[in-house]
């Protein structure tokens, strides 16, 4: 069974950082896309980061470019977004998911259940 659980949401001043976690089970961690997305009220599921965990390569949605960045620790099957300068509009449920393309939401196959971010002015 493929389970993704997401961790390391929480409340934090606008300008803070916060790190989450997403950690996998059940398929082979080491040889797939995993993404990070965000939904905020009344607004599209968008995608912020994703990274293939077979080579390290990463892509990146304008939005957080230069602020946030993604990486894995295979042996943990565990992918990190580091989030920093947060600001108000980063405020959003933060959910990781596995198996598709790019920053495509549509295109994943698995999705934890996501972690709520919320930047305080």
């Amino acid at each position: 069974e493929v389970q993704l659980v997401e961790s390391g949401g929480g409340l934090v001043q606008a300008g803070g950082s916060l790190r989450l976690s997403c950690t996998a089970s059940g398929f082979r961690f080491d040889d797939h896309v995993i993404g990070w997305f965000r939904q905020a009220p009344g607004k599209e599921r968008e995608g912020v980061l994703c990274i293939s965990t077979s080579d390290g390569s990463f892509y990146y949605g304008d939005s957080v470019k230069g602020r946030f960045t993604i990486s894995s620790d295979n042996a943990k099957n565990t992918v990190y977004l580091q989030m920093n300068n947060l600001k108000p509009d980063d405020t959003a449920v933060y959910y990781c998911a596995a198996d598709g393309r790019l920053l495509e939401p549509r295109s994943y196959h698995y999705w934890g259940q996501g972690t709520q971010v919320t930047v305080s002015s």
